[in-house]
């Protein structure tokens, strides 16, 4: 089985595939985050466009997104934290590195994202680079609730190693 490129340590197929397949949307703010990160690592670019809030979608340069996400060599997302964008939420932040390589450099793509849930589906709204220092990472206890909104504690849902 394929481990889900989110870094969510669940299996694809029980994480973002039905998401990207079209089968399920996102129900949180971060499950949309990871989703659409891994449709970066998949060049899945219709998925990513098509969950670009429609008031900004006309924005998105396909051709710019598809060579990114193409010619990244994607490694890992880190979610650092989360504000809002729970199923019972309108809007949500959701603040991530994306760590990858690009012509043999390793980068760290951060940014703080926001997200905003019309008609009972999440969109990305709009991300600004967040400066974020290796001190100030904010850390998810084992104890508290998995970001992804499954209901579960976070050491039995995404942080199960």
């Amino acid at each position: 089985m394929e481990k889900c490129p989110c870094n969510s340590q669940k299996e694809y197929l029980d994480c973002c595939a039905p998401y990207l397949e079209g089968k399920a949307a996102a129900p949180t703010a971060v499950a949309l985050m990871r989703s659409r990160y891994t449709a970066h690592v998949k060049a899945e670019i219709d998925y990513i466009i098509n969950t670009v809030h429609p008031d900004n979608r006309a924005k998105s340069d396909r051709k710019t997104i598809e060579s990114w996400a193409k010619e990244a060599v994607w490694e890992r997302l880190e979610i650092i934290s989360a504000e809002k964008g729970l199923e019972k939420d309108q809007i949500g932040r959701v603040v991530f590195k994306a760590h990858y390589k690009y012509n043999n450099s390793l980068k760290v793509h951060a940014e703080n994202s926001l997200f905003k849930k019309e008609d009972g589906k999440w969109y990305f709204v709009e991300g600004t680079e967040a400066k974020i220092s290796a001190t100030k990472t904010v850390k998810i206890g084992r104890n508290d609730p998995c970001y992804c909104g499954s209901g579960k504690k976070f050491k039995k849902c995404c942080g199960k190693k």
